[in-house]
């Protein structure tokens, strides 16, 4: 992605079957929106919570206007379960080194 492109989270929409998140790109005066699904049973199978899954989405939409000089074809998108898997385990808590202790002394 250049600079000079904002991507601005504007809000989410519950349907039946999915979480609709949408968001408003914007680069040298031009505005574009895009929609992001996630399916309601993802969160239902604890696959993603309902905190993260606007970064999920924007996480999702980076990857894509990087690969398509900030000018993808599509404008909407649905997130996938690998998607969910790659986003949790890129979050997990890193395992603590021998000098690192979980008390306080």
């Amino acid at each position: 992605m250049s600079d000079g492109i904002l991507v601005q989270y504007v809000g989410f929409k519950a349907n039946t079957l999915v979480r609709e998140y949408r968001f408003q790109v914007r680069q040298a005066g031009e505005d574009r929106e895009f929609t992001l699904n996630i399916a309601n049973a993802a969160f239902i199978a604890h696959l993603a919570s309902y905190q993260d899954a606007p970064a999920i989405c924007a996480q999702r939409l980076h990857a894509e206007l990087a690969e398509h000089a900030n000018h993808p074809l599509e404008t909407d998108y649905v997130i996938t379960t690998a998607e969910l898997d790659a986003y949790k385990t890129s979050r997990a808590e890193k395992p603590r080194r021998p000098w690192q202790s979980s008390q306080s002394k």
